[in-house]
């Protein structure tokens, strides 16, 4: 599991293609986390998750931006599936 949170709907965007185009990871889904601090998730292997989360955080910074913060979890607890199931793309959707 890879996680990256930073400012903006833009900028969030260009980290979650930068993922994508990068490593074989999964966008489960993304989170306004508070006053526009956005946090978006992707599922894979630990080496996938790792490189996603690097070029995610590239692409940001690259644009000018700052990556609040980012994080790989390799192996998470199953449990933990409690919390992102409510981030994923099909429960954000109307």
């Amino acid at each position: 599991m890879g996680l990256i949170e930073t400012f903006g709907i833009v900028f969030v965007l260009e980290a979650a293609d930068a993922m994508q185009k990068t490593a074989d990871v999964d966008v489960v889904g993304f989170e306004n986390v508070a006053s526009g601090y956005i946090s978006v998730l992707v599922e894979g292997d630990v080496a996938a998750c790792k490189s996603a989360v690097d070029a995610g955080v590239k692409a940001v910074e690259k644009m000018g931006a700052s990556v609040y913060s980012s994080v790989v979890i390799p192996t998470p607890h199953p449990d933990l599936v409690k919390i992102t199931r409510r981030y994923t793309i099909e429960n954000l959707l109307p």
